[in-house]
C-alpha cells in the first residue's frame, strides 16, 4: 500500500482560539499515529488569523511529546525566513528529544509581504535567492558532510530526514541535484505537477540519503460516511481558499450547504482546478480518487491535507481514508 501521511496547518476556527487549534492538532496527530499514518507534518505560515503553526519547531515538540512512533516534521520550514544555523539547532534539538522521528521539509517561498519582512528584519527576496546555497549549508551543519568553521550544538550528527518541498520546476530541479526526496504541493498549486515530477525523476542524482527518486504528493482529502456529508465538510476549506485568493483571509469558517452554487464562475473554476488533487466523499469514492491520483503521479507517498470546522470530523476522515486505502 502506498504510504499515507498527514499535513496540518494548525487551523483556528471562527469563534475558536489558538489554544484550541493547537489542542486539536495534537489530537489529530495522536489519531494519525493510531490509524497507521507514516508522518505528521506542520506547515509554517505567519501573520494569518486562521493558522497557528508559525512557531513550527515548538509545535512539533509538543506533538512529539504526545506521540511515540509516528514521524513528525515540517511541511515545511520556509528557509528564507530563518538562517540555516537556527534551523540546524532547532531540528537538532527535536532529533535529540525524539530520535529517529524527525523530518525537515524545506521550502523557498517566504509567502510574506513588506510588513512581515520588516517584522523579521530580513530582505526576504534576497534571502529566497540564497536558498540553493542555504540548503546545502543547513545539511552540512547537521550531517557534517562538509567541514564548516562552526558546529551546531545541538544539530551536528542529528539523524534528520531532509525533504525538498515545491510547487514548481525550481524545487524539482534542486531536489534532483541534491539527491533529496521531493514533496509536491498539489493540494493548492497543481499546475506544474506532472512536469515537475518528470523533471525530478529524470535528473535525480543519488545521495547518501537516497539512491533513487522518492516522491510524495499532497492532496486534499475529506472522507465521511456519505459523499454528501464529505462535500459539506469540505466547504469550510473551500471558503478559506476563496477568501485567501480574493485577499480576505481569516479564521476557518463553518461549513455551508450549497456553498459552490453561491460563487461566481471564476471562483467555481478555481475550486474545480484544485479538485484534480482532491478526494471528497465516502470510503468508496475516496478509494477510487486516491488510487487514480497515485496512478497519475506514481507517488511513493501521499500526504493528505484538509481542514474541517469540527476537529472530530477530520479525525474521522483520517480513519475512513486509511480504511479506504487498506481495503
Amino acid at each position: 500500500m502506498t504510504a499515507l501521511s498527514v499535513l496540518d496547518l494548525v487551523p483556528v476556527r471562527e469563534g475558536g482560539t489558538v489554544a484550541e487549534g493547537l489542542h486539536a492538532t495534537t489530537d489529530l496527530a495522536k489519531a494519525a499515529e493510531r490509524y497507521g499514518y507514516k508522518r505528521f507534518w506542520v506547515a509554517e505560515h505567519h501573520a494569518m488569523d486562521g493558522i497557528a503553526g508559525g512557531a513550527t519547531s515548538v509545535v512539533l515538540a509538543h506533538i512529539g511529546n504526545a506521540t511515540s512512533t509516528i514521524r513528525i516534521g515540517s511541511g515545511g520550514i520556509m528557509l528564507p525566513n530563518h538562517t540555516p544555523f537556527q534551523i540546524a539547532e532547532q531540528f537538532g534539538t527535536l532529533d535529540a528529544l525524539f530520535p529517529g522521528r524527525i523530518d525537515l521539509g524545506l521550502g523557498r517561498a517566504p509567502g510574506a509581504g513588506p510588513e512581515l519582512q520588516r517584522a523579521l528584519r530580513k530582505n526576504l527576496h534576497q534571502a529566497a535567492e540564497m536558498f540553493p546555497q542555504d540548503v546545502p549549508e543547513l545539511r552540512a551543519l547537521i550531517t557534517g558532510d562538509v567541514e564548516l568553521p562552526i558546529h551546531a550544538t545541538p544539530g551536528l550528527g542529528a539523524k534528520v530526514e531532509f525533504w525538498m518541498l515545491g510547487s514548481s520546476l525550481f524545487g524539482a530541479q534542486l531536489a534532483a541535484r541534491l539527491g533529496m526526496p521531493y514533496a509536491f504541493a498539489a493540494h493548492f498549486a497543481p499546475d506544474q505537477l506532472d512536469d515537475a515530477l518528470a523533471l525530478y525523476r529524470r535528473d535525480f542524482q543519488p545521495s547518501e540519503q537516497f539512491d533513487r527518486p522518492h516522491v510524495m504528493v499532497a492532496m486534499n482529502v475529506f472522507a465521511a460516511e456519505t459523499d454528501a456529508e464529505a462535500e459539506l465538510l469540505a466547504t469550510s476549506q473551500q471558503q478559506s481558499f476563496v477568501r485567501l485568493r480574493t485577499g480576505n483571509p481569516g479564521k476557518l469558517p463553518p461549513p455551508v450547504e450549497g456553498y459552490r452554487d453561491t460563487l461566481p464562475a471564476n471562483a467555481q473554476a478555481m475550486l474545480d482546478h484544485l479538485g484534480q488533487a482532491a478526494a471528497v466523499g465516502s470510503v468508496s469514492t475516496v478509494r477510487a480518487k486516491v488510487a487514480a491520483f497515485i496512478e497519475r503521479t506514481g507517488a511513493d507517498e501521499i500526504i493528505v491535507s484538509g481542514a474541517t470546522f469540527d476537529p472530530a470530523a477530520r479525525i474521522r476522515s483520517l480513519e475512513l481514508t486509511m480504511e479506504a486505502m487498506r481495503s
